[in-house]
């Protein structure tokens, strides 16, 4: 945390000292009021309570109704902030959106800053009106607040108590005032920025740490839109990742509403997308005019980041952190800062896909250990058994026997088929998988059936196939996915039913598909966690549907069913 400097401050008294010399006894005699003033101006380090002591701290001073900062924006064109004293609340509400300085008296003062002292700032030909609601002010007097050379806002006073003009002692004061003012927010700026920093360290560690840890995928990428959205200060935090068919999936957002839905794919049309998936960032000023953004959640924002999350040259996704409509746009250094998060957590998405596909590979060369033991071993021995049996039935002469070790020769037989067709399903590679929903549903059973030490049983209610629609076949492999593993991983279960029917509708009447995967297993405890279950209604909230769950199939309604539903 930067300390003050105190050679600033000396040559600060200096300065004011100097300008008090030679002056009328008025002046001298309010010389500890001023030095009171510069005290409590040099006090704490928070940049905005800096600005409203400073604002306070002049009106007192020069015995002035109203005050205000005007922090010059990045560029020097206007203002990114304007702080008053002075003006109610309710007024201020009543005034609506701050000046920008980018017109009237303001505007000179920026492109112009020298000391200014009005009788009457409305006969000025600067002078642009007042907006509805504003209070009157006539008498006028703007000093610069410079910092380190250079120019970082203007301090203002309005209607000089009594109904007088500012004199040239308030002119003289507030300079002084405006160079402690200057020291002080330097100092503040500083420490901010070193805050700022911190914090958007802090969330890079968050990220790589929740992308790293192994858990659940959609998860860690809530935490990623979560950081983005606070570090920013914006209204979303949006992931998005590139889709089968091209362009980029919403895959996880953090908003207070659903302005931006999870499964919505911007297309490979739109010119955000294709600068984005080039590696390039894209700064809006505003979403909701701006010809680039074309998607209808667009419409609720104002200035916004897109950024890519590269990370070696390879970009595997974008990070998109809007703010409302009206908010203040991003700074040069807010766009450094969010442009380094994006990289960090870029880099930590691609250690967390390096460190899958080692489990991945881990879970396929065990797959292929299993299913060389299950041909090699036990299917042999199964039909050495079978053998053996077939001749005992051939010697025996009691027909009950003779009939019983048949069955049982053909139970052998069906199970080396069942054995065969789990071999099938463990050496099969994704890839090797033909896209209907019906056959997807089935490779999610059978890879389910290994972990389990069972195969579930399935139905199929209505042409699935040809009604259900891409993106809700998408998110409904999904949830059926996350369904059996929380059924292998929590439910203890020693049967489960899958049922996918496209014969069902909504409360509203569309058309819809709904899986349903039960158990005979322990239930859902009370108090447990249940981000699994977040998970599915997350998917089908995000298309319109729901998702719940109720009594299983066991004995008295043991276990849990799970029900998943959307429009096809």
């Amino acid at each position: 945390m930067p300390e003050p400097d105190p050679k600033d401050s000396l040559e600060a008294a200096t300065r004011a000292t100097r300008s008090l010399q030679d002056l009328s006894t008025e002046l001298t005699a309010r010389v500890p009021q001023l030095l009171e003033a510069m005290r409590s101006v040099g006090t704490g380090l928070e940049l905005h309570s800096t600005l409203d002591r400073i604002c306070q701290t002049a009106a007192e001073l020069a015995h002035s109704r109203y005050a205000a900062i005007g922090v010059v924006d990045e560029e020097g064109e206007g203002l990114s902030d304007f702080v008053t004293y002075g003006v109610p609340d309710e007024v201020a509400h009543e005034i609506g959106r701050r000046p920008d300085g980018h017109h009237g008296l303001l505007a000179a003062l920026i492109h112009d800053p020298v000391p200014v002292r009005l009788a009457d700032l409305t006969a000025d030909s600067r002078f642009a009106g007042f907006p509805p609601g504003h209070p009157p002010m006539r008498t006028f007097l703007g000093v610069p607040i410079r910092f380190q050379g250079e120019i970082f806002g203007n301090l203002y006073l309005a209607e000089k108590n009594g109904g007088g003009e500012f004199s040239d002692y308030d002119l003289h004061m507030l300079r002084v005032l405006a160079t402690e003012a200057g020291i002080a927010i330097g100092n503040a700026r500083l420490y901010e920025a070193a805050r700022r920093r911190e914090r958007w360290i802090d969330g890079s560690v968050a990220v790589t740490t929740a992308l790293l840890s192994g858990g659940d995928a959609d998860d860690a990428l809530s935490v990623v839109a979560e950081q983005a959205r606070h570090l920013a200060e914006s209204a979303a935090g949006i992931v998005l990742l590139p889709a089968e068919g091209g362009g980029l999936e919403i895959v996880a957002v953090s908003a207070e509403d659903s302005c931006a839905p999870l499964g919505v794919i911007i297309g490979p049309e739109s010119p955000v997308v294709a600068r984005l998936l080039s590696g390039e960032a894209v700064f809006i000023d505003d979403s909701a005019t701006d010809p680039r953004m074309i998607t209808r959640s667009a419409q609720h924002f104002g200035p916004s980041m897109l950024l890519p999350l590269r990370s070696g040259g390879r970009v595997l996704g974008a990070l998109a952190t809007p703010r409302a409509r009206g908010d203040r746009p991003f700074t040069e250094t807010e766009r450094t800062l969010a442009t380094q998060f994006a990289s960090q957590a870029a880099l930590a998405l691609m250690m967390a896909e390096a460190q899958r596909d080692r489990e991945r590979l881990a879970v396929y060369e065990d797959r292929d250990r299993i299913a060389r033991d299950l041909h090699d071993l036990v299917i042999q021995r199964l039909f050495a058994t079978g053998m053996m049996l077939e001749s005992a039935q051939r010697r025996s002469v009691v027909p009950e026997v003779q009939t019983g070790v048949g069955r049982a020769v053909d139970e052998l037989d069906v199970t080396i088929q069942e054995i065969r067709t789990a071999i099938f399903a463990l050496q099969q590679e994704p890839a090797e998988v033909p896209s209907g929903l019906r056959t997807r549903v089935l490779r999610e059973i059978n890879m389910a059936a290994v972990p389990l030490g069972f195969k579930p049983s399935h139905r199929f209610l209505g042409p699935v196939d040809s009604l259900v629609g891409e993106l809700t076949g998408k998110n409904l492999i999904a949830a059926l996915r996350e369904a059996l593993s929380n059924a292998f991983r929590h439910a203890e279960a020693s049967s489960i039913d899958v049922v996918v029917d496209a014969t069902v509708a909504l409360p509203d009447g569309r058309d819809a598909v709904r899986l349903s995967v039960a158990d005979d297993g322990v239930g859902i405890p009370e108090g447990g966690r249940r981000s699994g279950l977040r998970n599915l209604a997350r998917r089908a909230e995000a298309l319109g549907g729901a998702s719940w769950f109720g009594p299983g199939i066991g004995e008295d309604g043991g276990g849990t069913t799970v029900v998943w539903e959307a429009p096809i």
